[in-house]
């Protein structure tokens, strides 16, 4: 599936080859190996939101830092838990509902079939799904007042008026500040976490790491940044880099040196 949306999409091969050479991952084979891991995670996607919730954590095979959630959760001041578009986002999201309430922050989609199905697969027991305007931004705020955790993509590109122009891989990109914003405004933890894919369908393993401390003069959402790229780092074939990260949204200026 991968290779199909590589050969027959002139759109997915530039930003595809791109964004790898933004990052400085110059290495063929990476290059093929990640076309194919889109696929995957293309693929997985409607799986993971038909398969009844039970069924879809179960493939989390392995956790590796469960222990921060845990004691962050245990501090009853909620938790942000960030997500970027790298392995399967998806089951994190249904792994975690099943122990913990979680609301997720979600881009309605432009086609209604699909958003039916993304709003079926992500609201569960335990776990809601809001869309990024006023009104789910003031649900994520009630979850974080209850003690409860939220999950936001990261590396979402915002609306104009929502994000800063921050380096991401060496490149400015335009970078949400919400995450951060609701950060210090309720004093919540956040964390960083990805459900790396696992060969031949054998399942995933949850990655789960804090937050880098702020370097000297660093912005919080450079660090936020930072964390994504130490994330993607340790498992660069699966993160999603024919997504126009770098993309100017509408109404927004783009800096000198973009």
């Amino acid at each position: 599936m991968g290779w199909i949306l590589y050969l027959l999409s002139p759109r997915f091969r530039r930003y595809h080859g791109g964004n790898l050479a933004r990052a400085n991952f110059s290495d063929a084979a990476l290059r093929r190996k990640a076309v194919g891991e889109t696929g995957k995670a293309a693929m997985e996607l409607p799986v993971i939101w038909l398969l009844p919730q039970t069924k879809a954590a179960v493939l989390v095979r392995e956790i590796v830092g469960w222990e921060l959630i845990e004691g962050a959760m245990a501090g009853k001041r909620g938790l942000i838990l960030l997500t970027p578009h790298l392995g399967c986002w998806e089951v994190s999201a249904q792994y975690f509902s099943l122990r913990y309430p979680l609301t997720v922050l979600y881009s309605p989609s432009k086609v209604e079939s699909l958003d039916a199905l993304m709003r079926a697969g992500r609201d569960r027991p335990n776990m809601k799904s809001v869309p990024t305007d006023v009104a789910g931004v003031r649900a994520l705020y009630r979850a974080l007042q209850r003690g409860e955790a939220i999950g936001i993509l990261p590396d979402q590109v915002p609306g104009g008026g929502e994000g800063e122009w921050v380096e991401f891989f060496g490149h400015k990109a335009y970078t949400m500040t919400l995450a951060m914003r609701m950060a210090r405004a309720r004093h919540a933890p956040v964390l960083v976490a990805f459900a790396e894919r696992l060969p031949y369908g054998k399942g995933y393993r949850i990655h789960v790491e804090a937050m880098p401390p702020l370097l000297p003069g660093e912005t919080p959402e450079r660090c936020m940044n930072r964390a994504i790229e130490k994330m993607i780092r340790e498992c660069p074939e699966q993160y999603l880099w024919a997504y126009n990260r770098y993309k100017t949204p509408a109404g927004v200026a783009v800096p000198d040196g973009a």
